[in-house]
């Protein structure tokens, strides 16, 4: 049986269809292709919908009237179509084959979506896609069928007019299911995931919702209405959270084999993720399709208005070209969604898969990653697939489409296409060379990002130290050295990039001049005509989106595969060994048998160790300064690398390091880590670590917000924070890393009788203690003495000194100290002996209630956006830093480019019209010149534009990130103790990214289209006249769309650089207190809590891809109005306007939706990424401190030293209490003054005040008998030194960190480390000064920090010397020969010590007792303790030092 037997006849027959008077289709095409489409469609879609229905996590939509009704429906369709089949076989007449096979198709088919329709209704499915597509071609299809049955209803007889009745009743009822479908079924009454807060819309909407994203519309009329909030942001659909995207990721990452030398996160992201993206790729397959199909449509058009054909054959084109543009809209729709969906998502995953890796790295492999590293990891190198992914199809479909058209080319054309051919073959390889270079440039250029992001987050963290040493201008100096090196690159990529971009813009017409000159020249009877040039023209436009996009896709690509290798080594570097330390039931809850650890895999920094602490024991770790006791520490947690030995601990362990880690939350929430709230448990925690006067004393007691670092605590709260933390969590050992170090006598007493000692809260628990103080040792059960990484003497404290070793030389001066700590603030007997409880409030009563927290107890300021349009002097500002010249040259070379554009194909136009061009070849030959000569022009013209624009935007980046980097040193610390360095950091990252690489690229889109735009409707309207009539509509709809969508993207741009903030400034403060969040087992609660602010960035930028979408189809549709109509006037003028005009208007009407679409989403992300512009503006309008320099003080100054506060007063911010209350005194010239004081007497604030840190608020300070604020704030910094409480150290050299000018010689250097009892040390470093400390000086123990921060005031050897806290973590031995050194080198020197160890200051020639701002007693110490009621005497005496 042949086809046309099976069929009935032909499947197609041209005549019969474009038949003048009456068109008809085929029989066998109506009951083939019409019936049989719809049907194939929903088979091969059978699989996505069962796959759907079989991991569809909802269940149960209640029985209602629409789900009812929809089955009813499709089941008298079954009934219908079984009733059908019985009269085909039943009918006597002889009917095809086919027939029968159509009805037993339709009814398979209906069979189907009965069954669909039944499981979406159990398995929770609201709508469908298959079977709203199914329906829609089953009306659509029917249409020309209904009209042939309609025809052929008067001659009908038998089995034809029972079918013509079936159908028709058919038709009927499928139009009524296609309605139907318009509407979502009710939500499903289960589902696994938890319940939503604000539901997404999006996921109870219907398929056509969906398709035309409707379901935001509610939304971005807000967005115009009113200034945006989080709070009008849906909830992220639950498949799109970081809670189910995370698990794909980790699932398919740990399938790779671990013997692999390199895992790679590309195939993970492929399996976890692919799905939705393979999925775009099929539509983009069909969008080609409809693509391609627009040449033809115009090829018809022009043939038909050449022959003066029927009216309705020109409006069936008309109405052709219109449906092509409409469905590729909305396939397009589809197509980026699904893409920028992956992006997003592979975006979380990273984030995410990035975070819980940092939470598990060696602190080897810590070293090698900067915390500023990874954040571009996070911020700039995750992002980077959310810019790719919608593109990276063009990699394979481009080159396809290209193909194609030069397929079809040569079909119109002949042999001349191949001289186009040759010359993009010719381009490519200098596109690969650019790509390569754009590769290495791209490479180079992360790696000076990584390092000036490095740079600024240490000045940030540690810009208080800066202030106080003047070394701002040193440091801004090595900020900007970096950012000219990344700069540099930038500019020579810049280069390239305008290379490519010129090369690749101009591409499609060079390649349709050569050809058509080719076309005319090698063959006199080669007549270019209408038809031929401007069908050849459509499809060499449709070849200018792959061939211009396809350089920038490659230069993602490359700079995605640089992002894949940086994101793959972080991944791949070395993790905690967990078998370190193993967990077995044991005699002994601490035990390390003959072990060997080392820090960085080299030399081992712990030897022989072998040690054991029985359960319930107290323990102490003693030594000098740098010889392994916090090593030992972190051995024992496993956070070393162990090289030897075994390592056994059996318990739960908490730890307490030296250095206090504090979150950026509430004091409660520091303390309760996570645990449950348990009032009474709570309130013995506060009292025995003696924070009960503390909370009296914040403004909202434990509510209070702690700022970054606890940035709002003293030292020795911090610490004590820290205590009560590791107590609160009821463990079963605790490693104490000298806890009693930052507090005075009397807190250190009361702790370690309250907390650590044998009656202590902790006294049937297992202690193992860092310490310095010699008093606690007689109680201790064993000691550990330590020397160079070994344990040389154990054994209790009197047993020790009579072994004459190491112990009895580190306590030889037992006689003359025996505190129980080194205070950072001295308290009062009676503020210790308040530390009994806490007041109960009405927010502690019930531990399972959630108040809210009071504003006052806020410290952080909340980062607010703008609301409206950018403002114009944001514009402004860009343009000044643009540079007027470049500016004007550039917009000059775009209104060249487009005016020698427009001419071009104008003359096209008349030279296909001209009947003597195609008899004389002169004529032919000046037209061609004169095409060519435009060409060149505006080659010419847009590769000079690009340049230029390129230069203006490097000009500009440079101008405004130092002009930010400049501000942000100047502002006064109030700023930073209420701002985020997260916040800050996410400037200096993500915003000077959108700065540097999109909006330069953004900018030259913009302008191109925007010109490119105007020349669209210039051309038409010269075309076409009567367009004309239209264009005023259609700039109305285009400005009503461009302004909804505007006004609610650039808000959406704001909260989401807003929301962003938070992801990172966590992350920063997991990575510093990775070792406290390991010990306390609290990974999984870090993980939860970033998931969680990466899912609260994530509802908003959902919201952003959805509206762009929103954008993107409604422009998309009024462009195929635009093309509808140009096609429709030019018909209904065929009799006044020739093929060429109308060629030239279909051609560019053909371009206008991409170039409207492309230049209203060009102009919103231009908006949006001037947001980042804004956001870098931001600060500059903030007050900053006062001058740097003043020309008043003279070289020498101070010359004596003398120092005189005359009714100084002080607050912290306007509005706040006094901290300091009119304090007059006098520190004479070389002077040794100490000042004591209890926590928040103002001791700290005092030497603020010195270097005019915080300004006075009454009063003032002179020295020298000249008043401070009268001198530049450098000035008056460089002329005094402070050794401050926290060491700061950067990642640099060792010499670097003391002398960043570079002022002093090597031999000054030496001097100054051998009086800080540092020389031998750094002697025996492999490379001695030029060794390089890591960040956070986390290669060096805390007391060789401070000694090195000592190191710097012994080079400084300022007249005026501040030590707050010098020798806090040194042994008594080193703190002695520093007491030595500053009384030798600084004998000529003021000093103002804040007192810690009370022996170091017995001697000084004043002592200063501070009370509450204000000075209590002022003396000698001899006067002070000849009198026997005040408080330096009490002081004294409970430190032990008199009897």
């Amino acid at each position: 049986m042949t086809f046309e037997e099976f069929c009935g006849g032909a499947l197609w027959d041209s005549a019969l269809a474009w038949h003048p008077e009456d068109p008809r289709l085929t029989y066998c095409f109506q009951r083939v292709f019409l019936q049989w489409v719809p049907c194939c469609f929903l088979v091969v879609f059978l699989g996505y919908e069962v796959h759907k229905i079989r991991s569809s996590r909802y269940r149960d939509i209640p029985w209602n009237l629409l789900n009812v009704s929809k089955m009813i429906v499709v089941f008298l369709l079954v009934c219908g179509s079984g009733v059908d089949l019985g009269l085909a076989v039943m009918s006597k007449d002889n009917l095809p084959t086919v027939e029968p096979v159509t009805k037993v198709l339709n009814a398979v088919s209906y069979a189907i979506v009965l069954s669909l329709l039944f499981y979406h209704r159990k398995n929770g499915i609201q709508s469908s896609g298959t079977v709203f597509v199914f329906w829609f071609l089953k009306v659509c299809f029917g249409i020309p069928q209904i009209r042939s049955e309609c025809q052929s209803f008067k001659n009908a007889t038998g089995y034809a007019t029972s079918h013509i009745y079936s159908y028709l009743t058919q038709y009927a009822l499928i139009c009524i299911a296609f309605v139907l479908e318009f509407f979502p079924d009710e939500r499903p009454t289960t589902s696994s995931y938890p319940e939503p807060k604000k539901p997404n819309p999006e996921s109870t909407s219907s398929f056509l919702c969906r398709l035309l994203f409707l379901t935001y519309d509610r939304l971005l009329w807000t967005g115009f209405r009113k200034q945006l909030s989080m709070d009008d942001m849906y909830d992220l659909n639950p498949e799109d959270s970081t809670r189910e995207i995370s698990p794909e990721f980790d699932r398919h990452w740990n399938r790779q084999p671990s013997s692999s030398a390199t895992k790679s996160i590309l195939p993970v992201i492929v399996q976890a993720y692919g799905g939705p993206f393979v999925f775009a790729g099929v539509i983009q397959v069909f969008m080609t399709a409809l693509q391609l199909a627009s040449p033809y449509l115009l090829m018809a058009l022009l043939s038909w208005i050449a022959i003066d054909g029927p009216l309705w054959q020109g409006i069936a084109l008309a109405l052709g070209l219109f449906l092509s543009s409409l469905l590729y809209a909305l396939l397009n729709g589809q197509y980026y969604f699904n893409n920028f969906r992956t992006g997003f998502r592979i975006r979380m995953a990273l984030v995410s898969a990035i975070y819980r890796k940092a939470l598990r790295i060696s602190n080897a492999a810590k070293r090698d990653s900067s915390l500023g590293n990874i954040v571009n990891l996070m911020a700039v190198d995750a992002q980077r697939f959310v810019e790719l992914t919608p593109f990276l199809h063009l990699i394979w479909s481009g080159p396809i489409v290209i193909g194609i058209c030069l397929w079809l080319l040569y079909d119109i054309l002949g042999v001349a296409v191949f001289a186009g051919l040759g010359l993009i073959v010719l381009m490519m390889p200098l596109s690969k060379v650019i790509s390569t270079r754009l590769k290495v440039l791209q490479g180079h250029q992360m790696k000076h990002k990584d390092s000036r992001v490095k740079k600024i987050h240490e000045v940030l963290s540690s810009i208080k130290v800066l202030k106080l040493y003047a070394w701002e201008p040193c440091f801004q100096r090595s900020i900007l050295e970096t950012r000219d090196k990344e700069l540099s690159i930038m500019g020579k990529a810049a280069y390239y990039g305008a290379g490519v971009y010129f090369v690749f813009t101009i591409a499609p017409f060079l390649v349709t001049l050569v050809t058509f000159a080719m076309y005319v020249l090698i063959d006199e009877g080669n007549i270019l005509t209408a038809r031929k040039a401007f069908v050849s023209l459509v499809l060499f436009n449709i070849m200018k989106v792959p061939l211009s996009w396809l350089p920038m896709v490659v230069t993602m690509v490359l700079q995605t595969w640089v992002s894949v290798k940086r994101i793959n080594k972080f991944m791949n570097s070395e993790e905690l060994d967990s078998t370190v330390v193993t967990h077995d039931k044991s005699e002994d809850a601490l035990m390390i048998k003959d072990g060997n650890f080392t820090w960085s895999g080299t030399l081992p920094t712990l030897k022989s160790i072998n040690i054991s602490v029985q359960k319930g024991q107290l323990c102490a770790i003693v030594g000098s300064v740098g010889c392994g006791k916090s090593s030992l520490l972190s051995a024992l947690l496993g956070e070393m690398i162990k090289v030897a030995g075994s390592v056994n601990v059996d318990g739960s362990v908490v730890y307490v390091a030296q250095q206090a880690w504090i979150q950026h939350a509430t004091l409660r929430d520091n303390v309760l880590f996570g645990k449950a709230f348990d009032q009474g448990k709570y309130d013995k925690v506060i009292s025995s670590c003696a924070l009960k006067s503390d909370l009296k004393l914040l403004p909202a007691g434990d509510r209070t917000e702690i700022g970054e670092k606890g940035i709002n605590l003293s030292g020795g709260q911090k610490q004590r924070v820290a205590l009560a933390r590791a107590v609160y969590a009821d463990a079963d050992i605790y490693l104490l890393d000298d806890p009693l170090s930052a507090v005075d006598v009397h807190v250190a007493e009361h702790i370690y009788r309250k907390v650590i000692g044998p009656k202590g809260i902790l006294a049937n628990k297992t202690r193992l203690l860092v310490t310095h103080g010699e008093s606690i040792l007689h109680c201790v059960d064993e000691i550990f003495v330590m020397r160079d990484g070994e344990i040389c003497e154990s054994g209790c404290y009197h047993d020790l000194l009579g072994m004459q070793g190491e112990f009895s030389e580190l306590f030889s001066e037992r006689t003359t100290q025996r505190g129980y700590g080194r205070s950072m603030s001295v308290v009062s007997q009676q503020s210790v002996a308040g530390n009994e409880a806490v007041p109960d409030s009405e927010s502690m009563k019930d531990p399972r209630r959630q108040s809210r927290v009071p504003s006052r107890s806020a410290l952080m300021s909340k980062e607010e956006s703008k609301s409206g349009a950018v403002a114009w002097h944001v514009y402004w500002m860009f343009l000044k830093a643009f540079g007027a010249t470049l500016g004007f040259w550039t917009l000059a070379f775009c209104v060249l480019t487009q005016i020698s554009g427009i001419f071009s194909s104008l003359w096209l136009s008349k030279w296909t019209e001209d009947p003597v061009a195609a008899v004389d070849i002169n004529t032919r030959n000046a037209y061609l010149l004169t095409f060519g000569s435009f060409g060149v022009l505006q080659s010419l013209s847009l590769f000079t534009g690009a340049v230029v624009l390129a230069l203006g935007c490097l000009r500009a980046s440079r101008n405004l990130h130092n002009s930010l980097l400049d501000t942000i040193l100047r502002l006064p610390m109030a700023f930073y103790d209420a701002t985020p360095i997260g916040r800050i950091l996410n400037r200096f990252s993500k915003d000077v990214d959108v700065l540097d690489c999109v909006f330069p690229v953004t900018l030259r889109g913009w302008t191109y289209t925007l010109f490119n735009a105007i020349g669209v409707f210039v051309v038409i309207s010269i075309s076409t006249p009567t367009f004309l009539a239209v264009v005023p509509v259609l700039l109305v709809v285009y400005y009503l769309i461009q302004k909804v969508y505007i006004a609610c993207s650039r808000q959406l741009r704001r909260l989401e650089s807003i929301t962003k903030s938070p992801v990172l400034s966590h992350f920063e403060e997991t990575f510093a207190g990775q070792s406290t969040i390991r010990a306390f087992g609290e990974q999984e609660r870090f993980i939860r809590e970033s998931e969680e602010k990466i899912d609260y960035n994530q509802k908003v930028a959902y919201p952003g891809l959805l509206t762009n979408r929103w954008m993107a189809l409604r422009l998309e549709i009024v462009g195929a109005f635009v093309v509808f109509f140009a096609a429709l006037l030019a018909v209904l003028a065929r009799e006044s306007i020739g093929p060429g005009l109308v060629g030239l208007s279909i051609t560019y009407a053909l371009q206008i939706s991409a170039t409207m679409s492309f230049m209203v989403r060009m102009t919103s992300v231009l908006e949006t990424n001037v947001v980042a512009i804004e956001r870098l503006e931001e600060y500059a309008e903030l007050p900053g401190e006062s001058q740097s320099e003043s020309t008043s003080v003279e070289k020498g100054w101070p010359q004596d030293g003398e120092i005189e506060f005359q009714g100084f007063k002080l607050r912290y911010r306007e509005g706040m209490d006094l901290v300091i209350k009119d304090i007059t005194l006098k520190v004479e010239r070389g002077e040794k003054v100490g000042i004591v004081g209890r926590t928040g007497a103002g001791k700290s604030s005092l030497s603020m005040g010195l270097f005019r840190i915080v300004e006075a608020s009454g009063g003032k300070i002179s020295i020298d008998g000249t008043d401070i604020s009268k001198i530049g704030l450098h000035q008056l910094r460089s002329r005094m030194t402070i050794i401050p409480q926290d060491p700061v150290l950067f990642a640099d050299t060792i010499r670097r960190n003391l002398d960043p000018y570079e002022a002093y010689s090597d031999d000054q250097i030496w001097r100054a480390l051998d009086m800080s009892q540092l020389a031998g040390f750094v002697k025996s470093l492999p490379s001695g000064l030029q060794y390089n400390v890591t960040e956070n000086g986390e290669n060096l123990s805390m007391g060789q920090r401070q000694l090195v921060c000592l190191a710097r005031a012994v080079l400084r050897k300022s007249k005026i010397l501040i030590m707050d806290e010098a020798t806090a973590a040194v042994d008594m031995e080193t703190d002695k020969a520093i007491q030595k050194t500053i009384r030798t080198e600084f004998s000529g020197c003021t000093v103002l010590t804040v007192a810690h160890r009370l022996n170091t200051i017995i001697d000084y020639d004043k002592i200063v007792v501070l009370e509450n701002g204000t000075v209590a007693e002022c003396g000698t110490p001899q006067q002070l303790l000849d009198d026997k009621t005040s408080s330096f005497y009490r002081m004294v005496k409970k430190a032990g030092i008199i009897e």
